[in-house]
Protein backbone atom coordinates (compact mmCIF):
# COMPACT_ATOMS: atom_id res chain seq x y z
CA UNK A 1 0.00 0.00 0.00
CA UNK A 2 1.37 3.38 -0.98
CA UNK A 3 1.19 5.94 1.82
CA UNK A 4 1.80 9.67 1.95
CA UNK A 5 2.47 11.45 5.24
CA UNK A 6 1.76 15.09 6.02
CA UNK A 7 2.34 17.06 9.18
CA UNK A 8 -0.86 18.52 10.55
CA UNK A 9 -1.54 22.13 9.61
CA UNK A 10 -4.72 24.20 10.01
CA UNK A 11 -5.41 23.54 6.30
CA UNK A 12 -5.57 19.78 7.00
CA UNK A 13 -8.10 20.08 9.85
CA UNK A 14 -10.97 18.74 7.72
CA UNK A 15 -8.87 15.64 6.92
CA UNK A 16 -8.35 15.04 10.64
CA UNK A 17 -12.09 15.50 11.21
CA UNK A 18 -12.80 12.99 8.48
CA UNK A 19 -10.42 10.44 10.02
CA UNK A 20 -11.59 10.93 13.61
CA UNK A 21 -15.28 10.90 12.67
CA UNK A 22 -18.11 12.14 14.82
CA UNK A 23 -16.80 10.30 17.89
CA UNK A 24 -13.51 12.19 17.81
CA UNK A 25 -11.30 9.12 17.31
CA UNK A 26 -11.82 7.26 20.59
CA UNK A 27 -14.67 8.29 22.85
CA UNK A 28 -14.55 12.02 22.10
CA UNK A 29 -10.86 12.37 22.89
CA UNK A 30 -9.83 14.48 19.90
CA UNK A 31 -6.24 13.78 20.97
CA UNK A 32 -6.66 15.81 24.15
CA UNK A 33 -6.33 13.07 26.79
CA UNK A 34 -2.70 13.80 27.68
CA UNK A 35 -3.33 17.57 27.63
CA UNK A 36 -6.22 17.29 30.10
CA UNK A 37 -5.83 19.76 33.00
CA UNK A 38 -5.73 18.46 36.55
CA UNK A 39 -9.04 18.67 38.38
CA UNK A 40 -11.23 18.89 35.29
CA UNK A 41 -13.81 16.14 34.80
CA UNK A 42 -13.22 14.22 31.56
CA UNK A 43 -16.96 13.72 30.96
CA UNK A 44 -17.41 17.50 30.96
CA UNK A 45 -15.04 18.00 28.01
CA UNK A 46 -15.07 14.83 25.92
CA UNK A 47 -16.58 15.33 22.51
CA UNK A 48 -17.36 18.85 21.28
CA UNK A 49 -15.28 20.71 23.89
CA UNK A 50 -12.18 18.58 23.24
CA UNK A 51 -12.67 19.11 19.53
CA UNK A 52 -12.88 22.89 20.03
CA UNK A 53 -9.77 22.90 22.21
CA UNK A 54 -7.72 20.73 19.87
CA UNK A 55 -8.73 22.77 16.84
CA UNK A 56 -7.62 25.95 18.65
CA UNK A 57 -4.23 24.33 19.35
CA UNK A 58 -3.88 23.27 15.71
CA UNK A 59 -4.86 26.70 14.39
CA UNK A 60 -2.35 28.40 16.69
CA UNK A 61 0.46 26.00 15.74
CA UNK A 62 0.63 24.55 19.26
CA UNK A 63 -0.15 20.92 18.34
CA UNK A 64 2.07 18.64 16.31
CA UNK A 65 1.12 15.43 14.58
CA UNK A 66 0.96 13.74 11.24
CA UNK A 67 -1.65 12.17 9.02
CA UNK A 68 -1.15 9.12 6.82
CA UNK A 69 -3.00 9.01 3.50
CA UNK A 70 -3.79 6.03 1.30
CA UNK A 71 -5.11 6.90 -2.16
CA UNK A 72 -5.82 10.45 -0.98
CA UNK A 73 -7.87 9.35 2.04
CA UNK A 74 -6.71 10.04 5.61
CA UNK A 75 -6.20 6.63 7.26
CA UNK A 76 -3.88 7.24 10.21
CA UNK A 77 -2.75 9.75 12.82
CA UNK A 78 0.14 10.16 15.24
CA UNK A 79 0.51 12.91 17.82
CA UNK A 80 3.89 14.22 18.95
CA UNK A 81 4.96 17.25 20.93
CA UNK A 82 7.26 18.35 23.69
CA UNK A 83 6.56 16.24 26.75
CA UNK A 84 5.82 19.36 28.80
CA UNK A 85 2.84 20.05 26.50
CA UNK A 86 1.21 16.84 27.75
CA UNK A 87 0.75 17.79 31.40
CA UNK A 88 -1.08 14.59 32.31
CA UNK A 89 2.13 12.59 31.81
CA UNK A 90 3.67 14.13 34.91
CA UNK A 91 0.65 13.12 37.00
CA UNK A 92 1.28 9.42 36.36
CA UNK A 93 3.87 7.74 38.61
CA UNK A 94 4.69 5.26 35.81
CA UNK A 95 5.71 8.10 33.50
CA UNK A 96 7.63 10.32 35.92
CA UNK A 97 11.03 11.52 34.73
CA UNK A 98 13.53 14.18 35.79
CA UNK A 99 14.37 15.42 32.28
CA UNK A 100 10.87 16.11 30.94
CA UNK A 101 11.96 19.44 29.47
CA UNK A 102 14.36 17.61 27.12
CA UNK A 103 11.89 14.97 25.90
CA UNK A 104 9.46 14.82 23.01
CA UNK A 105 6.48 12.51 23.48
CA UNK A 106 4.63 10.33 20.99
CA UNK A 107 1.53 9.47 23.03
CA UNK A 108 -1.28 8.79 20.54
CA UNK A 109 -2.05 6.85 17.39
CA UNK A 110 -5.31 6.41 15.53
CA UNK A 111 -5.64 4.12 12.53
CA UNK A 112 -8.87 3.81 10.57
CA UNK A 113 -10.45 0.42 11.33
CA UNK A 114 -10.24 -0.72 7.69
CA UNK A 115 -6.50 -0.02 7.62
CA UNK A 116 -5.30 -1.54 10.89
CA UNK A 117 -2.65 -4.28 10.99
CA UNK A 118 -1.09 -3.05 7.75
CA UNK A 119 2.02 -1.37 9.16
CA UNK A 120 0.65 2.17 9.17
CA UNK A 121 1.42 2.66 12.87
CA UNK A 122 5.10 1.82 12.41
CA UNK A 123 5.37 4.16 9.43
CA UNK A 124 3.67 6.95 11.42
CA UNK A 125 6.07 6.37 14.31
CA UNK A 126 9.03 6.55 11.92
CA UNK A 127 7.66 9.81 10.48
CA UNK A 128 7.14 11.29 13.98
CA UNK A 129 10.69 10.41 15.06
CA UNK A 130 12.08 12.09 11.92
CA UNK A 131 9.92 15.19 12.52
CA UNK A 132 11.15 15.43 16.12
CA UNK A 133 14.76 15.12 14.96
CA UNK A 134 14.20 17.91 12.40
CA UNK A 135 13.06 20.13 15.27
CA UNK A 136 16.27 19.42 17.16
CA UNK A 137 14.77 16.93 19.62
CA UNK A 138 17.33 14.64 21.23
CA UNK A 139 15.00 12.25 23.08
CA UNK A 140 11.66 10.73 22.12
CA UNK A 141 9.34 8.73 24.35
CA UNK A 142 6.32 6.52 23.87
CA UNK A 143 3.91 4.99 26.37
CA UNK A 144 2.74 1.67 24.94
CA UNK A 145 -0.17 -0.29 26.28
CA UNK A 146 0.75 -3.24 28.47
CA UNK A 147 0.97 -6.57 26.65
CA UNK A 148 -2.10 -8.77 27.06
CA UNK A 149 -1.98 -12.18 28.66
CA UNK A 150 -0.53 -14.88 26.44
CA UNK A 151 -2.66 -15.64 23.42
CA UNK A 152 -4.89 -12.57 23.73
CA UNK A 153 -5.00 -9.70 21.27
CA UNK A 154 -5.00 -6.07 22.35
CA UNK A 155 -8.39 -4.57 21.47
CA UNK A 156 -7.91 -1.67 19.04
CA UNK A 157 -9.66 0.75 21.39
CA UNK A 158 -6.92 0.14 23.98
CA UNK A 159 -3.94 0.32 21.61
CA UNK A 160 -4.17 4.06 21.05
CA UNK A 161 -0.83 4.64 22.79
CA UNK A 162 0.89 2.06 20.60
CA UNK A 163 2.31 -1.32 21.52
CA UNK A 164 5.65 -2.31 22.95
CA UNK A 165 6.68 -4.25 19.80
CA UNK A 166 5.88 -1.16 17.71
CA UNK A 167 8.25 0.99 19.76
CA UNK A 168 10.92 -1.72 20.10
CA UNK A 169 11.04 -2.14 16.31
CA UNK A 170 11.73 1.61 16.04
CA UNK A 171 14.68 1.45 18.45
CA UNK A 172 12.93 2.45 21.68
CA UNK A 173 13.93 0.77 24.96
CA UNK A 174 12.17 0.64 28.36
CA UNK A 175 13.13 3.27 30.93
CA UNK A 176 11.90 4.37 34.34
CA UNK A 177 9.85 2.56 36.93
CA UNK A 178 8.32 -0.81 36.26
CA UNK A 179 5.58 -0.66 38.89
CA UNK A 180 2.92 -2.56 36.98
CA UNK A 181 1.65 0.55 35.21
CA UNK A 182 2.41 1.50 31.65
CA UNK A 183 6.05 1.55 30.70
CA UNK A 184 7.91 4.52 29.28
CA UNK A 185 10.02 3.69 26.23
CA UNK A 186 12.72 6.03 25.04
CA UNK A 187 14.96 6.57 22.04
CA UNK A 188 17.86 8.94 21.55
CA UNK A 189 18.09 10.69 18.21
Amino acid sequence: MSLIFKELTPELWTDLEQLFGVRGATGGCWCMYWRHPKGEKWDAVKGAENKRRFRALVESGQANGALAYAEGEPVGWVSFDKRTDFNKLDRSPSFACKDADQVWSIPCFFIKATHRRKGIGSRLLEFAVAAIARRGGALAEGYPVNAPRAGKAIPAAFAWTGTRPLFEAAGFTPVGKRDGGKQRMRRSM
